[in-house]
């Protein structure tokens, strides 16, 4: 990996419509742009130069270049190819693919736009090294108002949409590093093309893509679902949780939910199926069908070994084990936590709470979320008539109920930010 100078770093902005000269001190035309490979785990390298020549733009190799200075681009040779210049696969331009370009911050998983790039030198050349994501003021104002410093290039997922470098970025994007709901949130405000790629991305991972696809809105999920095939919508929907996915499906056009359920693979057909019997703002339709229920003769170790071995269910369906009668029925509730402290050997029916805040299928979703709130539940149980687990609301759920529809199209709330050091 190459290792960049910052002290002797240029500012891509103060090189373009620069002077070019020969090795004779000649003038031949003004620099136009610089371009880049893109390099996987390293910064990407400045293989040449487009430099206007009168009216028509020409490639300059950066083995020629002898000397790059804001008041001085020097080539080392005395004549150039003055055929039109024309991209290969691969090249980035960086004024005209990543100035004023918006690409990903990703440790504040947010767009930003680009205003300018940080050049530095390293041993096979130079390299695009940094990124100023600060608007440049027209006036400055004093010390107050300087250029932020550029950050590294590495903290940003640039280029997104730009189709002319995709595969060359496949296999470095750092989009699969954040959390869904992150990745959710910027796939709902990016435009068609952005939302190609960064779909693209998380489509290798499978679980990934579920995990995402959970997350967005309702508008966003059936926006994105509707250029997919049957099988594609069932491909994401079968590693939803069934929640999740019986609410996408109810979303989709009438005509394609049941040609989509027949394709979800079993049990989660099964799953599914049962959630859609249930209206949307009851507890039954607010339920999941992930939970953790054991004997009432297990012993706490057996409960904490069903809760390792549980990794196929939510985590937050496993905040709390339930205890069933010899029937079958629920017997009791005792949270994780609880359970960690007990004594192993003691059985679950000694520790477990009998009195248990539960809900019936029908209960209204404005009941359950106060329930829950009242009695501060992480997770409730939702039972049958004859008092059987039906399946349980987690606290994440309740959450999402009780926030109104338009909450994420609020203002954002502006933070200060300490003066730079």
């Amino acid at each position: 990996m190459t290792t960049a100078a910052p002290t002797a770093a240029l500012s891509l902005s103060a090189l373009l419509r620069q002077p070019v000269t020969d090795s004779d001190g000649h003038r031949m035309g003004t620099l136009a742009d610089l371009i880049v490979r893109l390099r996987r785990d390293d910064y990407p390298l400045v293989t040449g130069l487009v430099v206007t020549v009168g009216s028509t733009r020409v490639f300059v190799s950066a083995q020629d270049l002898a000397a790059l200075a804001p008041e001085r681009i020097e080539l080392g040779v005395g004549t150039v190819d003055v055929r039109e210049f024309r991209r290969r696969e691969g090249e980035v331009l960086l004024s005209e693919d990543v100035l004023g370009h918006r690409l990903i911050d990703v440790s504040r998983a947010a767009f930003v736009k680009a205003y300018d790039v940080q050049l530095s030198p390293v041993l096979d050349g130079w390299a695009a090294t940094g990124l100023d994501v600060h608007r440049r003021r027209w006036l400055s104002l004093g010390p107050r108002h300087a250029a932020h410093a550029p950050r590294d290039w590495k903290d940003f997922e640039p280029l997104i949409g730009h189709a002319e470098s995709a595969r060359v970025r496949a296999v470095t994007g750092r989009i699969p590093e954040l959390k869904p709901a992150q990745i959710a949130d910027i796939i709902e405000e990016a435009t068609g093309g952005e939302q190609d790629e960064l779909l693209a991305q998380v489509h290798a991972d499978p679980e990934l893509e579920a995990d995402v696809f959970e997350e967005l809105d309702e508008d966003s999920q059936s926006e994105l679902f509707k250029d997919r095939s049957d099988a594609e919508v069932a491909e994401v929907l079968g590693r939803m949780q069934a929640d999740d996915a019986a609410d996408a499906l109810m979303d989709l056009p009438q005509e394609r939910r049941s040609p989509v359920l027949g394709l979800l693979p079993e049990p989660q057909r099964s799953r599914v199926h049962q959630l859609l019997g249930y209206h949307d703002l009851t507890a039954g339709g607010l339920m999941g069908t992930d939970f953790l229920a054991l004997p009432a003769t297990s012993t706490v170790a057996d409960a904490l070994t069903a809760v390792r071995g549980a990794s196929l269910l939510q985590p937050q369906a496993l905040t709390v084990i339930y205890t069933l009668a010899p029937d079958g029925t629920l017997d009791g509730a005792l949270s994780l936590v609880h359970a960690v402290q007990a004594d192993p050997g003691r059985s679950l029916a000694e520790v477990a709470d009998r009195d248990v805040v539960s809900a019936s299928p029908a209960d209204d979703v404005i009941d359950v979320t106060t329930r829950m709130a009242d009695f501060n539940l992480l997770a409730m149980p939702v039972l049958s008539e004859d008092r059987r687990i039906l399946g349980a609301i987690t606290v994440d759920d309740a959450l999402e109920a009780a926030i109104p529809d338009d909450w994420s199209n609020r203002e954002p709330h502006h933070h200060e930010t300490r003066p730079e050091s």
